[in-house]
């Protein structure tokens, strides 16, 4: 992670966008709609004094079309019983470097249009993850 440029898109409890800016991301921009969860996100970002991580309250969707990259490496971990895949990996690659990854969690097998490339695929319990490369 070390200076890259990362999004923690539905952030949630943070942990994902936490340990890529403790882990030498040179910025970690964490977007998170719920205000209970984001709270607690501004909550622990006081405690561990990390000036690389910026925290939004804000609709990921809405975060996704606007102009807000480039990014290296986005965490993606939207709602399980939402349809925003589908719409946000086309938002994601403009806002992406080329060769960008995104990481990306949810509840059903997932299949990514050719803009991407599966790195890796797996299942641990109830999710389904994937690690993509944008081509």
């Amino acid at each position: 992670m070390h200076g890259k440029r990362c999004l923690d898109l539905f952030a949630g409890s943070g942990a994902l966008g936490f340990e890529a800016a403790s882990r030498g991301a040179e910025q970690v921009v964490m977007v998170e709609n719920n205000r209970s969860a984001y709270r607690a996100l501004q909550d622990n970002l006081n405690r561990l004094a990390l000036s690389n991580v910026a925290l939004r309250c804000e609709d990921g969707l809405k975060f996704a079309r606007q102009e807000n990259g480039p990014f290296d490496v986005v965490f993606l971990d939207p709602p399980f019983k939402s349809d925003y895949l589908p719409q946000l990996l086309p938002l994601l690659a403009n806002s992406m470097t080329p060769g960008g990854l995104v990481y990306l969690e949810s509840g059903a097998v997932f299949e990514p249009d050719a803009a991407w490339k599966v790195l890796k695929r797996a299942r641990a319990g109830a999710v389904h993850y994937q690690l993509l490369e944008r081509v």
